[in-house]
């Protein structure tokens, strides 16, 4: 403890503020905006939750079991973040927001069900596109002055890009023409070398697909 030069001073300060439980002299940002900060986060994450158990429960058509799943993994870590965010802003003393009324306007995402399996793929992934931009700006504003709080955002980020890489996929498979380049999905049982997975979707001038020759799927192989 060499580099601590005032311990007795640390250890005086510690005993006379102990109402302020985690929150120091030194923590270096307002507690109040850290924690206004951390509540939007946490409607954020409400919001996303409730999305997702909507979407769980109401997914229908030939591709909806997957999906389904995936709708309620995402709801259950969306959950499990808003734990971790609500214990945190007790830890800089504040109060985890939770008010039904004042949620939707807290949140950085909005609400939107959907009316078919794909736009609930797409609005989860919309929803997840807003929350990492917002997060880095979090990660960002909490920097070396919260560490604790800045590990956190930086670990649910992680998390919720993982979570938009999933619906990017599953809207992929749902709904191919939403790339702006669609491709045909590989299957375990092709092979690429001799196969055209993973080739091009394109279209005869009538609307049929156009497929490749037995001379342009060898070329394609070497």
């Amino acid at each position: 403890m060499d580099f601590i030069h005032n311990i007795q001073e640390i250890r005086e300060r510690a005993r006379q503020q102990i109402a302020n439980g985690a929150v120091t002299r030194n923590y270096e940002l307002d507690p109040e905006q850290a924690i206004g900060v951390l509540n939007e986060a946490l409607a954020t994450e409400i919001v996303c939750t409730l999305r997702y158990w909507f979407h769980y429960y109401m997914a229908t058509g030939i591709h909806s079991q997957a999906v389904k799943e995936e709708f309620g993994e995402h709801a259950r870590e969306e959950q499990a973040h808003a734990g971790r965010i609500a214990e945190r802003i007790k830890q800089l003393g504040g109060k985890p927001d939770m008010n039904p009324a004042l949620i939707t306007d807290r949140s950085h995402s909005e609400y939107k069900e959907g009316v078919s399996l794909a736009d609930m793929i797409r609005e989860d992934l919309i929803a997840e596109r807003i929350a990492i931009e917002t997060y880095r700006e979090m990660v960002r504003h909490f920097g070396d002055k919260d560490p604790t709080s800045r590990i956190m955002m930086e670990e649910i980020l992680a998390k919720e890009e993982e979570h938009a890489d999933e619906m990017s996929d599953l809207l992929f498979a749902v709904e191919p023409q939403a790339g702006e380049a669609a491709r045909r999905l590989y299957f375990k049982d092709e092979i690429p070398q001799i196969s055209n997975a993973g080739s091009p979707i394109t279209e005869r001038k009538q609307g049929s697909e156009q497929q490749p020759t037995g001379n342009q799927s060898k070329s394609a192989g070497r």
